[in-house]
């Protein structure tokens, strides 16, 4: 007969075969990879390929010619310098003007054989060697000369030579050397600076001797065809131009008197105008537009910088203001090219930038300042706006143009943009610096108290009138100083926040003045109560009449006003909560009518929700309630949550049949049963037991008969539980009565049990399981 193993030991036969076959297959595969990689060709590389060239021929000969021309330059350096003493007189210029004269003279025919490189590199040589000779010149025949002087006459004489040099080489020759007429135009920055140097000149002429080689080389720069004097020449404008710009800058903010303010604006204005020409006859525009914008900056500081030497130290930014809006003009010039009168407007932008910017320290002590009166509610009237604003910082000095710098600002930027596309967001902006400078200037004039009141409600009046967004935002900016102002004095406090309350509630339809209403009418109510000398648990009552307005007027309200309005009425209600937390029954009475205002707000259909925050406070109500009368019962907590919670999972199933009872029902018998069990392990008593075991059972039937998962599994492991702590003492008193031997025989005999019918065991496990997954 064939033997017919069990089905355990076959499983364990064919694991074991399959272990097998998987290494075995692993084995062969990696044989396999190995065969592969020695079958696979390598391909040789192809003989006679010639490596790849890293340079080319040009670029070798010119980096060849060039470190020729630097070795025989610092050979020729090192002969005049180190060697010189060695020679006589006749020697001396008989071998510098031997070397020169033929240096000079070797690029023409170079160039006629077509070597220009080598031409270039001779050339270069011949430059070096005319330095030298200069330098030899000096040291031989003219010693006693001022060096400074000397080095100025040999540069103004070297770019001549070196200039008539390539426009000879130019003519004579079919192809022209690019180096000696820049060289000449880079030597030819230095003449008039070491002049000026040189004759011991003022920083006022040594100024004017860089912005006239600035000048130079502006024209230089602008002269069609130049070629490879271009970028020399441009270099040097803005070399030359910028360190003339800085000094002049310097003379004109460290001038102590009219005079040298008036000699540091007309290097100023030198200079503008330098700016201004190249702009004019630029042809690049990003490159226009920017020297024009330098132009107008110039003009402003040497324009500001009289008056300003003259005048006190607050009209700093208003006579550099008036020259910037000034600039504006050349917008309605046609003749100015499109980039000069772009750079104009850009120049002019940026005055009036700089000078709001000198002005946000002010607005932002006005904005923030009153910030300090949190700290000394109702402390007394201040003596005047600025008391009231200042009562931490201080204020900043020469602060008493502001309001008219910001005005002049403002009327600039809407008269700008009359015909523009962009004349909405101008408006705006013209707008808001109109507003800060209404709101610095009660504090600016240092204008009484209730001055300092008035105006921002007169500000935030008026512009709450328009419905424009930015207004609507200053407004309520406004508003919020206006109110931290008002902290002072009890009587200005209760009337300002009344005044506020009133206007934004007329306002109400307007998501944020609806905002507003409701959060200026909490505070109103926090300060009724202060000043009736409420303690804060019953302010909290006085508090709740805002939500409770709030959930009377919802239903009328629309769109976005209507969530911001409820929104702002639960935040109203949680400060409530916050004010009764010192006090328990009184919390217990505020949680229990913010349940009411929750369940009337849930009332309506799109705010079902809202319920289960009802439910939710009542709960919390009831729990703080039975704190304060000192219960214990876990079940009085519990029960008020598993009662409505068992019945929104009842609903719940009676719309989705498909829902799991764990879903509907098992948070709701855990709350209860899983506390009371842990009271009743712990209860000496026989009460709650009992009463718990029947609840259990009474839970345990339900879901049995009713075919739901969670109320049978919960019941039955609650009532188990339950009957194990009722049964553990006689339990205990069994086992110490038996003799030691019984508890192993009967656990033998268990055990014995067991394995006769495991098969039977599993089958019965396996169907209850089933019966339970087939539960809902």
């Amino acid at each position: 007969m064939t033997h017919i193993p069990p089905p355990s030991e076959e499983l364990r036969l064919l694991d074991a075969e399959l272990f097998r076959l998987d290494a075995r297959r692993t084995q062969l595969l990696a044989r396999r990879a190995w065969l592969v990689s020695q079958l696979t060709p390598v391909r040789p590389l192809p003989t006679g390929t010639p490596p790849r060239a890293e340079t080319s021929a040009p670029s070798v000969q010119n980096v060849l010619l060039v470190l020729g021309g630097v070795l025989l330059t610092v050979a020729a350096t090192a002969f005049t310098v180190v060697s010189w003493g060695s020679l006589g007189i006749a020697g001396r210029a008989l071998v510098l003007g031997v070397v020169t004269a033929a240096a000079l003279a070797a690029p023409l025919p170079l160039l006629r054989r077509g070597l220009r490189s080598t031409a270039e590199s001779v050339a270069g040589l011949a430059l070096a060697l005319t330095v030298l000779d200069a330098y030899a010149v000096h040291r031989v025949a003219l010693t006693g000369t001022d060096g400074t002087a000397y080095a100025a006459a040999a540069s103004a004489v070297l770019a001549a030579v070196w200039a008539g040099y390539g426009l000879a080489v130019d003519r004579w020759s079919a192809t022209a050397l690019r180096l000696p007429v820049p060289a000449a135009v880079a030597v030819a920055q230095l003449p008039l600076l070491l002049w000026a140097v040189a004759a011991g000149a003022d920083p006022y002429v040594i100024t004017a001797a860089l912005l006239v080689t600035a000048a130079c080389d502006t024209l230089g720069a602008l002269r069609p065809g130049t070629g490879a004097v271009r970028p020399v020449a441009v270099v040097g404008a803005f070399g030359m131009g910028g360190w003339g710009v800085l000094a002049a800058g310097w003379l004109s903010a460290s001038a102590s008197g009219p005079g040298a303010a008036a000699r540091a604006a007309v290097l100023l204005l030198f200079a503008a105008a330098i700016a201004l020409g190249a702009a004019w006859r630029c042809a690049h525009r990003g490159l226009a537009v920017g020297t024009t914008v330098t132009a107008g900056l110039l003009v402003v500081a040497a324009l500001g910088g009289v008056p300003r030497a003259v005048l006190a130290e607050l009209w700093t930014v208003p006579v550099h203001l008036v020259p910037g809006v000034a600039l504006l003009a050349v917008l309605r010039v046609s003749r100015v090219p499109e980039p000069v009168r772009q750079g104009a407007a850009w120049a002019s932008g940026a005055v009036q930038a700089l000078a709001v910017v000198w002005a946000l320290p002010v607005v932002a002590v006005a904005l923030l300042g009153p910030l300090g009166r949190v700290a000394a509610v109702w402390s007394g009237a201040p003596s005047d706006a600025r008391t009231a604003v200042t009562a931490d910082v201080p204020w900043p000095a020469d602060a008493a143009l502001v309001p008219l710098v910001l005005v002049t600002v403002a009327g600039v930027v809407a008269l700008m943009a009359r015909d523009a596309g962009w004349r909405p967001q101008a408006l705006d902006t013209a707008l808001g610096l109109v507003w800060a400078a209404v709101l610095v200037l009660p504090a600016t004039l240092e204008l009484p108290y209730l001055m300092a009141l008035f105006v921002p409600a007169a500000v935030t009046v008026g512009l709450l009138l328009s419905r424009r967004l930015v207004a609507t935002v200053l407004a309520l900016v406004t508003s919020v100083v206006l109110a931290l102002l008002s902290l002072a004095t009890e009587a200005a406090t209760l009337t300002v926040l009344a005044l506020l309350t009133v206007v934004c509630a007329a306002l109400v339809r307007r998501t944020l003045p609806a905002v507003a209403a409701t959060g200026y009418a909490t505070a109103l109510a926090c300060a009724a109560g202060a000043s009736l000398g409420w303690a804060p648990q019953y302010t909290a009552l006085l508090v709740l009449v805002v939500p409770a307005a709030v959930v009377g007027y919802a239903p009328r309200a629309e769109g976005a006003a209507r969530l911001a309005t409820e929104v702002t009425g639960a935040v109203s209600g949680l400060v409530a909560v916050a004010l009764a937390v010192a006090d328990p029954a009184m919390l217990s009475l505020v949680l229990a009518l913010c349940g009411v205002l929750a369940a009337a707000s849930a009332v309506r259909p799109e705010r079902r929700p809202v319920g289960y925050a009802a439910v939710a406070l009542f709960v919390l109500a009831s729990w703080v309630r039975l704190a304060v009368w000192e219960v214990t019962d876990p079940e009085a907590y519990t029960l008020p949550v598993t009662v409505p919670a068992l019945l929104v999972g009842h609903l719940r199933r009676r719309r989705d049949p498909q829902a799991s009872s764990w879903t509907a029902y098992g948070p709701g018998l855990a709350v209860t049963l899983l506390p009371s069990l842990s009271a009743a392990w712990a209860d000496q008593d026989w009460q709650r037991p009992l009463l718990l075991g029947m609840g259990a059972l009474a839970v345990t039937l339900l879901g049995a008969g009713s075919n739901l998962q969670a109320p049978l599994v919960l019941g039955g492991s609650v009532l188990a539980l339950d009957a194990l702590h009722e049964l553990a003492p006689y339990l205990v008193q069994v086992a110490d009565a038996l003799p030691r031997w019984v508890p192993p025989a009967l656990a033998g005999l268990l055990l014995l049990a067991l394995g006769a019918t495991y098969e039977q065991r599993l089958r019965n496990v396996r169907s209850m399981r089933d019966r339970l997954q087939s539960m809902h």
